[in-house]
């Protein structure tokens, strides 16, 4: 069945079916496979990070990252063989223009549950187990997913998982883009599939025309550093003043183009349960959000992707929300929170907020704490937001509403 001397697996039908059988038992609603060539598009992305539209994810763009990006025999030098697999995440309602739900955030699908990070590398080691006992021999690999120099969605195409659709993510043409993406690399030759040609997007532009902060570029790249997921989890300083109101009531990154896929609609798939939603998702409660401690923030994300954020990063964006909803009901919370909070990056938009839902009340806890804050940069936040209150004049954050 296996020939040493080719490398070969001659029977490759029922080694494929067998595969494929064992991935889909592992969770693994796509499957495919392809040979170890240099990505197609590898000169779009150098591109793209020459034209620094990877914001301050300098890791992407190392001279390691780089070179082993090229060439996935410079990851596994013996490397024959590429698996492509997507494990299925729930898909969301679709978008619905306007505030959301008052009090609630919003957190993207792929945060609901389990962290991928935790639930797929095992799965990928089954799936090499199983390899080896079917090849009666030891068998070399590497896995990723979203954790190594490898651009997934390069080879899931051309394993013919789909498209790379104008929002950049893959697309099966039967189950949508709501899943998570992993790579085996094996030294093991197997008959490759057939790429995935068609460009099934067509004359379609929901996408980019529905992204609140437009960082969709023509040429099926992003603006990382206009997107909503960047700043809500990869940014983990000051959400420029700017992008704040276009952030909406995301707290933990973005759905918005996946929600207006047309292909989304009739896509038909069974996601994996451990990436149900836990307790609280996926609309938190904003204000009770707001009084997470560290060890809150730790228990209540535990093995969940939102702990990538960090309590900061996290509350910032909850804080972020609460200004966008402008309820004066949260007025106290913020308050709050600009007077006890340690972290002079959570009471800086904490001061934002206040400034957005604007109203006397406001403009006396901004004074309040324009007379007690010692921090330069959060003084900065509280004048601005001391300005954006006087403009408003008085509304529905007086006494009175």
């Amino acid at each position: 069945m296996y020939s040493t001397s080719s490398s070969l697996w001659t029977k490759p039908d029922s080694l494929k079916e067998d595969l494929q059988a064992e991935a889909n038992h592992l969770g693994f609603s796509l499957f495919g496979l392809t040979a170890p060539v240099s990505p197609p598009h590898l000169a779009i992305f150098e591109d793209w990070l020459s034209a620094g539209r990877h914001g301050d994810m300098a890791y992407l763009a190392n001279d390691r990252s780089r070179y082993l990006r090229a060439d996935p025999r410079r990851i596994l030098p013996t490397c024959k063989s590429i698996l492509a697999l997507g494990m299925r995440y729930p898909r969301p309602a679709p978008f619905r223009p306007g505030p959301g739900s008052p009090g609630r955030g919003l957190v993207a699908a792929y945060a609901w549950g389990e962290d991928y990070h935790l639930v797929i590398p095992p799965r990928l080691a089954a799936l090499a187990n199983r390899l080896e006992k079917i090849a009666d021999r030891p068998v070399a690999w590497r896995s990723y997913t979203d954790s190594g120099p490898v651009l997934e969605h390069e080879y899931a195409q051309l394993a013919g998982l789909g498209w790379i659709g104008k929002n950049t993510c893959l697309i099966s043409p039967c189950q949508g883009s709501y899943f998570v993406l992993a790579e085996l690399l094996v030294d093991l030759e197997i008959q490759a599939d057939r790429p995935f040609v068609p460009d099934r997007c067509g004359s379609c532009r929901r996408c980019i025309q529905a992204c609140p902060t437009q960082c969709i570029l023509s040429d099926r790249t992003l603006d990382a550093s206009r997107c909503i997921s960047y700043q809500t989890i990869e940014n983990k300083g000051v959400i420029p003043l700017q992008m704040r109101p276009q952030i909406g009531n995301w707290v933990f990154g973005c759905d918005v183009c996946q929600q207006v896929c047309p292909w989304n609609r009739l896509a038909v798939a069974k996601n994996e349960p451990l990436f149900d939603p836990r307790p609280g998702l996926p609309e938190p409660d904003l204000r009770e959000e707001l009084h997470l401690t560290q060890a809150d923030f730790s228990r209540k994300f535990k093995y969940s992707p939102i702990k990538r954020a960090r309590r900061a990063g996290y509350l910032r964006n909850v804080i972020v929300a609460l200004g966008n909803q402008q309820d004066p009901d949260s007025l106290a919370d913020l308050a709050w929170m600009l007077e006890n909070e340690p972290e002079p990056l959570l009471r800086a938009h904490a001061a934002w907020a206040i400034g957005e839902i604007g109203g006397p009340t406001a403009m006396i806890l901004l004074d309040r704490a324009c007379r007690r804050e010692d921090n330069p940069s959060v003084s900065g936040e509280i004048n601005l937001a001391r300005q954006q209150t006087s403009s408003h004049g008085s509304h529905s954050g007086s006494p009175a509403s």
